[in-house]
């Protein structure tokens, strides 16, 4: 099933982002895989998953951007996962600017629907609630 959520630019970034970062961190070390490797790929996934629940709730604008809020601090910590394992030596910095740049757009995309959600309404769904007659 294709959901309206998985036709977002910044969802379909995301997605590729986790994609890559989950593959990389294959190959971190094994004393690693409880602490920064789990951190960074949950963190990675959690844009992902925020983006699709914000999607879900965009016909109330304040939840809408509470989750794309959640989704933006998520972004965030992906990118504070990525500067520690280029610090760690478990990337090295062609690999760090690959993905720096990937979950830079990310945060970009996500930033420009906080500031315009109204690009994002539900056009077919009447926001004002009805009443049982």
């Amino acid at each position: 099933m294709n959901y309206g959520f998985t036709k977002l630019q910044a969802y379909l970034v995301a997605e590729d982002l986790a994609h890559d970062i989950f593959e990389v961190t294959k190959h971190f070390p094994r004393n690693e895989d409880r602490s920064l490797t789990d951190q960074i790929r949950r963190s990675s996934r959690s844009v992902c998953s925020n983006l699709a629940e914000g999607y879900a709730k965009r016909r109330y604008p304040r939840h809408f951007i509470s989750k794309l809020t959640d989704s933006l601090g998520e972004s965030y910590e992906t990118e504070t996962w990525l500067r520690f394992a280029r610090k760690c030596e478990y990337i090295d910095n062609d690999t760090y600017n690959r993905l720096h740049i990937k979950s830079e757009s990310v945060t970009k995309l996500v930033l420009f629907m906080i500031r315009n959600p109204t690009k994002f309404e539900d056009k077919y769904v009447d926001n004002k609630p009805t009443r049982a007659r």
